[in-house]
């Protein structure tokens, strides 16, 4: 089978394609034949660095998968072969990546695929599901009438926190810099759109929840000024942010008795942490997504697995809208 490998750690340009042999499905185990995968900051972040949780030198990266299962390991029971399935291999260090035409996942990370959504959009949707998801409803636990303020609602987990917080009867807020974000985010049904450029955190709380705080923030945005996340929250609020590279002052956080919550979705593969509520998640994800609750925005740019590389450069170069997605079988429809 062809696979995307890499060699070193650094540029776009360090993926290679390679011909391997197909592996087997170990017991719990199920092999998928790829139909797409797409590209995450965590992916282009283990490509320039290889930050601990990377794999041995050559890996193939790649978390999202999104295709027909191929061959299943004597312990399975949910899946058989011809099963159309999604969710996240992880392409870290232990577990191999998506970025070639086949990849063996363990089965408990894996779910039936959204029958209404194509495979592009499905191949978009793991990582951000499980990590909007694991933020807003396993750790927030947003709840009708919670008032949620996203930060970054138009980026790739952004908007799909926003329709997430949404199905759990949120009102919704989000910051936007421009106005294509911020028909993203209305699309996905934020029920008020904030120019963080234009518009003091002070200002908006005070407009939009009339001077008490949000309960829950999110920043999706991975973005390195959790101050504002503090200051927008209400006292005993819950902030749930997707990075932590950064310093930052806690007094804010303490002087409200606020709630911090750091979200690395990849925590539970990497610690072995209960990696079945992956598979939970979005097999939960799958029945909004075909009540018309769910749906990814792709970016307009398409590209194959030869060019894994510039799919990791458009990504990097933030013009991407949307989701990046790499086309692996031929023929995808614009879904």
């Amino acid at each position: 089978m062809k696979v995307q490998q890499i060699h070193e750690f650094g540029a776009p340009d360090v993926f290679k394609i390679a011909e391997v042999e197909k592996s087997e499905p170990g017991s719990d185990q199920i092999r998928v034949r790829q139909m797409a995968t797409s590209v995450n900051p965590v992916d282009i972040k283990i490509r320039q660095m290889g930050p601990s949780f990377a794999p041995a030198l050559p890996p193939v990266l790649g978390c999202d998968v999104a295709g027909v299962v191929d061959a299943v390991g004597k312990n399975v029971s949910r899946f058989r072969t011809g099963d159309e399935v999604y969710g996240c291999a992880a392409g870290v260090i232990g577990r191999g990546g998506s970025y070639g035409e086949y990849v063996v996942v363990d089965a408990e990370l894996m779910a039936n695929k959204p029958r209404t959504l194509g495979w592009r959009e499905t191949a978009a949707l793991p990582l951000v599901t499980i990590t909007a998801w694991e933020a807003l409803v396993d750790r927030c636990h947003v709840k009708p009438g919670d008032h949620v303020l996203i930060h970054g609602g138009a980026g790739g987990v952004g908007h799909i926190a926003i329709q997430i917080a949404k199905a759990q009867g949120a009102y919704v807020a989000t910051t936007v810099s421009t106005d294509e974000k911020a028909e993203i985010a209305r699309r996905c049904g934020a029920d008020e759109i904030i120019r963080y450029r234009d518009e003091l955190v002070a200002d908006y709380v005070k407009r939009l929840t009339d001077g008490r705080g949000f309960d829950v923030v999110f920043d999706a945005a991975g973005g390195s000024d959790i101050a504002k996340s503090f200051e927008a929250a209400r006292v005993r609020g819950q902030v749930a942010t997707i990075t932590t590279a950064f310093t930052a002052d806690l007094s804010p956080m303490h002087g409200k008795s606020l709630t911090l919550n750091a979200v690395l979705m990849l925590a539970t593969m990497l610690r072995g942490a209960s990696p079945e509520h992956n598979g939970e998640i979005l097999t939960k994800a799958a029945v909004l997504a075909d009540a018309k609750r769910l749906k990814p925005v792709l970016d307009e740019q398409r590209f194959g697995l030869s060019d894994v590389g510039a799919a990791h450069t458009r990504l990097e170069s933030g013009n991407a809208v949307g989701k990046v997605v790499v086309d692996i079988a031929d023929g995808l429809d614009n879904a």
